[in-house]
């Protein structure tokens, strides 16, 4: 059972590097195009806006479908997706190139969060999730810094022949080693539509909504902020983006184990520490050596959002997993492409440092809807 889970996360893997790779290539791209980097940040805006208007309909669509084929289809889009951006000649067509897979997005993600919970018993479901959450993990820890170190050594197009590398591996993992999963009964906007009448949904889906948006309203133009704040050269911002993924590995997994004991705790903690040390960034961005160590402490905290906002959203109906997941791609991409958008909006109005205050704003609003949960009788 765990080798699907581990199959599973190297699927993730190469999802995770398509979709976040740009973000430490994002003023090398901006430079390459003559754009600002707040029009270079729809790379990644853009991407997680078609997941998030497209992501149910599209799971519904392709429900009957085999899983495993529909797995390989996602993948091989990908691909393909990449080799376009390589011979991109203009920031449209590579727009366009980053798009394309994001309507499949989407499709990977629900059946394998939803293969991930249901491969282990109940109990222990959060720590399957947390395995295929880690391939992200590694996207962050390994595919993202790799990404911005093949830009700086050779130029931006390398970075993403290197993610359709990965993509034809996970291709080849998945093909070679995954089980074929049985097709299942087609679902309907109809059959799904409970969910959406669950108060409790609503209240989960804002309060995951914004700690993602919270997140990557900095975390998109991390590159930048860097460079421009902290003073670093491309070498140095890729061997920061190392060090804050191997950090978020063991945030990644201490979250999984939190989460089978406590969610609301869990969430609680996240959203503190992560408003700690944004603040701290503000003041300290500037050293060196603090930011570095701040690095490690945001790496460790930041990349078990994904994980802990998964969690609290799909508790709102376990019964349905690949729907409540898909719906969770919606929020999960709506939300980067929100906190992306207000991040660009606070470096284009303010100087690049007091983006950190559009986090704060997203996260004091997080900790309103949280004492909202926590208190409520909403079931």
């Amino acid at each position: 059972m765990k080798r699907t889970l581990y199959i599973l996360a190297l699927g993730t893997f190469g999802i995770g590097t398509t979709e976040f790779g740009v973000i430490g290539i994002l003023p090398q791209i901006a430079s390459a195009f003559s754009v600002t980097i707040d029009k270079a940040g729809w790379l990644l805006s853009s991407f997680a806006l078609t997941v998030a208007i497209f992501g149910p309909f599209v799971m519904l669509l392709l429900s009957s479908i085999n899983k495993k084929k529909l797995m390989l289809f996602v993948l091989g889009i990908f691909a393909i997706s990449n080799i376009m951006s390589v011979f991109a000649n203009s920031f449209s067509f590579l727009l366009i190139a980053r798009i394309l897979p994001a309507f499949l997005h989407p499709v990977f993600w629900s059946i394998a969060l939803a293969l991930a919970a249901n491969t282990l018993p109940d109990n222990q479901s959060s720590k399957g999730v947390a395995i295929v959450f880690g391939g992200f993990t590694l996207a962050c820890v390994f595919g993202i810094p790799l990404a911005t170190f093949m830009a700086t050594l050779f130029n931006w197009q390398s970075s993403f022949i290197l993610c359709a590398i990965i993509n034809v591996l996970s291709f080849i993992g998945v093909l070679l080693f995954l089980p074929s999963t049985l097709i299942v009964e087609k679902q309907t906007i109809g059959s799904q539509s409970k969910i959406l009448k669950k108060p409790v949904f609503w209240i989960n889906f804002i309060l995951s909504f914004l700690m993602i948006a919270a997140m990557y309203s900095i975390y998109g133009y991390m590159a930048d902020f860097l460079g421009k704040i902290t003073g670093m050269n491309g070498m140095q911002i890729s061997y920061t983006l190392l060090i804050f993924g191997i950090s978020g590995v063991g945030g990644n997994w201490l979250a999984g184990r939190f989460l089978s004991k406590n969610v609301l705790t869990t969430i609680l903690v996240f959203i503190i520490a992560l408003l700690i040390v944004h603040v701290l960034l503000f003041f300290y961005g500037f050293y060196y050596i603090p930011m570095l160590l701040l690095v490690m402490v945001w790496g460790f905290v930041h990349t078990s959002g994904f994980l802990i906002s998964n969690v609290n959203l799909t508790s709102s109906a376990p019964e349905s997993a690949e729907f409540i997941n898909s719906i969770f791609t919606t929020c999960g991409n709506s939300a980067v492409t929100f906190g992306t958008l207000l991040g660009g909006y606070f470096i284009y109005h303010f100087e690049i440092k007091y983006i950190i205050w559009s986090s704060v704003i997203l996260l004091v609003t997080a900790l309103i809807f949280w004492f909202l949960k926590r208190f409520s009788s909403f079931k």
